[in-house]
């Protein structure tokens, strides 16, 4: 495994009885780069982030986390090694402020419980780091608004906000870019070009081919479980097989 690589994934394996949802999949990710894990629906991309994020232990196969096995790891541990994730249905604290949703996330290697995290640790110390995220990601000025009030393209920006809040090494994110406008998509871009300058590795799931290959600076396709192709996202697109398994026989021209 090179040294440089933040996060190294060996033959990953996961098997639900006779399904193997993946299978034997090996792909690394270093450091201020984005990777694109992509695939038709069903490919295993969602059940690759589960096993990483410590959600399923794998079948067979190894995680690596700067060279340090991570297989079996429960989702906390692994929030607490530096990995970020955030899901494609949004689900914030709706009742809690914009803000409050980010002190949640950044009180959660201090409490266990999340009461304790807004009464016990509120300070102005983790206001103005919950503030300086909220800027990052261009939410300042909504920071007293009510997490259940802002449309999609702003839960997208939080749910970043949130995992960003973890100081992550690693950020997974899984349909940033579902349901928002083209303006929304080129923000959200900008912001993640930005994440990952600051030297934070993205691996990123995305339906979006347009988005996708325009910002990962490498992609990985995966088809029924097992790895497809693995590129730079010009080379990728072109690829014949790639082609097939998202368009079908007889079709031709690039992904993106």
């Amino acid at each position: 495994m090179p040294a440089e690589a933040l996060l190294s994934i060996r033959d990953l394996s996961i098997h639900f009885g006779g399904l193997k949802a993946v299978d034997g999949v090996s792909f690394e990710l270093g450091g201020g780069r984005i990777l694109g894990l992509l695939g038709p629906n069903g490919a295993g991309k969602t059940t690759c982030f589960n096993a990483i994020s410590g959600v399923y232990t794998p079948t067979g196969g190894d995680i690596f986390l700067e060279g340090r096995k991570t297989n079996g790891l429960p989702p906390h541990r692994m929030a607490e090694l530096g990995v970020g994730r955030t899901f494609q249905i949004v689900r914030p604290f709706t009742d809690l402020s914009v803000r409050d949703n980010v002190i949640v996330a950044l009180g959660g290697d201090r409490y266990r419980g999340i009461f304790k995290a807004l009464t016990s640790w509120r300070g102005r110390e983790v206001r103005q780091e919950a503030e300086k995220i909220l800027a990052t990601v261009g939410l300042l000025d909504l920071a007293e608004r009510r997490a259940g009030l802002l449309p999609i393209g702003n839960l997208r920006r939080l749910e970043i906000a949130r995992a960003l809040a973890l100081r992550p090494r690693i950020l997974l994110l899984d349909e940033s870019f579902s349901g928002l406008r083209q303006a929304e998509i080129v923000q959200i871009e900008t912001l993640l070009r930005g994440i990952r300058d600051t030297g934070l590795a993205i691996l990123l799931i995305e339906h979006n081919m347009k988005v996708a290959m325009a910002l990962s600076d490498r992609v990985v396709v995966l088809d029924h479980g097992r790895k497809l192709a693995e590129g730079p996202p010009a080379e990728v697109s072109a690829d014949p097989a790639v082609i097939e398994a998202y368009l079908g026989k007889g079709e031709s021209g690039r992904v993106a």
